[in-house]
């Protein structure tokens, strides 16, 4: 049996040391088809840093690493060419003056590594990186070959710090804009990252680049497909549930084929094939959370995000949008595309339910400032009164979840009294139970603010904020008013034999007054038919 690559990014180790490889040099012999520069973003831990040191081994002309691989035959192992690979996974670099220091250091280091002399002193770095190429091209009369690994890291280090992460992105653009003036010197560009900054941005110098982020032809160039799994790790899951595990780890798509993170199918495998997170938790989206906080979004659309190509393509730090950096962080993905009004239109949602589970999990840290101990409990509670239809529970539980909130760490900021707060924190809560949560669920009459369906109840749910000083119930309760005018349950009540012959129908109508930051009415009715 084959070695799991648990911590294993560079290619030569996997290849000597037994470990199992999924073949992605297909992949790699079509890019080198192609453009001579080329850009690939890709989630954190999903195999960027392998795929890169691949491509070094190829280009040096380590022929006995690629022996029974589907590029052995296909490449000409006469030629090798030296390698410049320049990475920034490394630390944290908090200053503009850290980074040119670093950036330094790398071009020494690959200039001793390549036997060549640069001029450091009195020459600045887009000099120095000049220097590298034209030499290592003059000592080895081959055309030098550029690898860039998580070339956008300094900058998302620094990114709840605008300022600072526009003087890292000046300084990587200082040094990215030299390779377009040694195009004849050179024979390859690939760049990896987490992010997709804007051509405009960071990008101008090199105008031909190829971004295959979301090519269809390289959907699975990272990551590990179902087939994979099914031959390369054979042995490893073989008493494996596997609708089980693709529910919790796959659904990663990028115009193609869903794949699952290497790093999640790792660590199931060496931890007794036990479900758990596994990737969420080596990265906390902590900026990402407090972006939204501070654009009071309203967390049920992200049921529901269609987004055109200029949202996915790239952002920039003057203008973040947190849909942007929950796509390229990972968090969403694309579910469908359309060709509509000429423009390319995706449907994203969350991938798998690890990343469902602690994403809505974080969002309560974040909308409620919860201990993680309270939450448990209020989370266990809500899901007991749900599956079993106990709605004066649920009341209860909900009353006594925004009565916990510390308002206090609200001073600052006017979240709590937004529009769709109430709905956000519910939202959080309810998805993160795994129920199935439908948001503005539409009928022919209108839509519904929010439908939850958990084991055999479907709850069709409308939502008020009242902003009296002093709150009186009010008869009839106005939400539950408009669920019954405007008939939101009775597409429920017509598809019994689709959702369930045994499936009991709630409406339910709850208010919420901004000054008791509760709970103050909830009426429901259970629907005959």
């Amino acid at each position: 049996m084959k070695k799991l690559p648990i911590a294993v990014q560079t290619f030569a180790e996997i290849r000597d040391g037994q470990h199992i490889y999924i073949d992605k040099t297909e992949h790699i012999h079509r890019v080198l088809q192609g453009s001579k520069a080329n850009f690939l973003s890709r989630p954190r831990r999903f195999g960027k840093s392998l795929l890169l040191d691949t491509f070094k081994e190829l280009f040096e002309g380590n022929r006995k690493l690629f022996s029974g691989l589907f590029i052995e035959d296909k490449w000409d192992w006469s030629l090798s060419y030296p390698v410049i690979k320049l990475d920034f996974a490394d630390g944290t670099l908090q200053s503009r003056e850290a980074l040119d220091q670093r950036i330094r250091k790398m071009l020494k280091d690959c200039a001793d590594q390549l036997a060549v002399s640069i001029q450091l002193e009195g020459n600045d770095i887009p000099g120095c990186f000049r220097d590298l190429i034209v030499a290592c091209h003059e000592k080895y009369g081959q055309k030098v070959v550029i690898l860039i690994d998580e070339y956008d890291k300094p900058i998302l280090d620094n990114i709840e710090q605008p300022e600072l992460a526009a003087q890292m992105r000046e300084g990587l653009k200082n040094l990215y804009s030299v390779m377009k003036g040694q195009d004849a010197y050179i024979q390859f560009i690939f760049m990896t990252g987490v992010t997709r900054f804007s051509k405009v941005s960071l990008f101008s110098g090199i105008n031909q680049l190829q971004d295959l982020t979301l090519h269809p032809n390289y959907a699975t160039i990272c990551g590990y497909t179902e087939q994979d799994l099914k031959t390369e790790f054979a042995e490893y899951l073989q008493d494996v549930e596997w609708n089980q595990l693709k529910e919790w780890y796959n659904g990663y798509q990028f115009s193609g084929n869903a794949v699952y993170n290497p790093y999640d199918i790792l660590l199931f495998i060496s931890n007794g094939l036990k479900f758990q997170n596994y990737w969420f938790e080596t990265g906390s989206p902590s900026f990402l959370l407090k972006l939204f906080k501070q654009q009071q979004y309203f967390l049920p659309e992200l049921e529901t995000i269609e987004v055109g190509e200029e949202i996915l393509d790239s952002f920039d730090i003057e203008s973040m949008d947190p849909v942007t950096l929950l796509f390229q962080s990972g968090y969403l993905t694309i579910a469908s595309e359309t060709f509509r009004r000429n423009r390319w239109l995706y449907k994203l949602v969350v991938p798998n339910l690890e990343v469902k589970q602690a994403l809505n999990d974080h969002f309560i840290n974040a909308y409620t400032q919860e201990l993680p101990s309270r939450k448990s409990q209020l989370q266990d509670r809500l899901y007991n009164e749900l599956s079993v239809g106990n709605l004066s529970g649920l009341e209860q539980q909900i009353k006594a979840l925004f009565a916990g909130i510390p308002w206090r760490n609200f001073n600052h900021n006017d979240l709590p009294d937004s529009e769709g707060y109430y709905a956000s924190v519910l939202y959080a809560f309810f998805a993160s139970l795994n129920a199935t949560v439908i948001p503005e669920d539409i009928s022919c009459h209108g839509q519904a603010d929010m439908t939850i369906i958990l084991d055999n109840f479907i709850y069709v749910m409308e939502f008020k904020r009242d902003t009296t000083e002093e709150y009186q119930q009010q008869v009839p309760n106005p939400a539950l008013e408009q669920i019954q005018q405007r008939q939101y349950a009775a597409k429920y009540l017509a598809a019994k034999e689709y959702v369930g012959q045994d499936k009991e129908i709630f409406e339910v109508g709850l208010i919420f007054n901004i000054h008791a930051r509760n709970l103050v009415q909830m009426d429901w009715i259970l629907l005959e038919g």
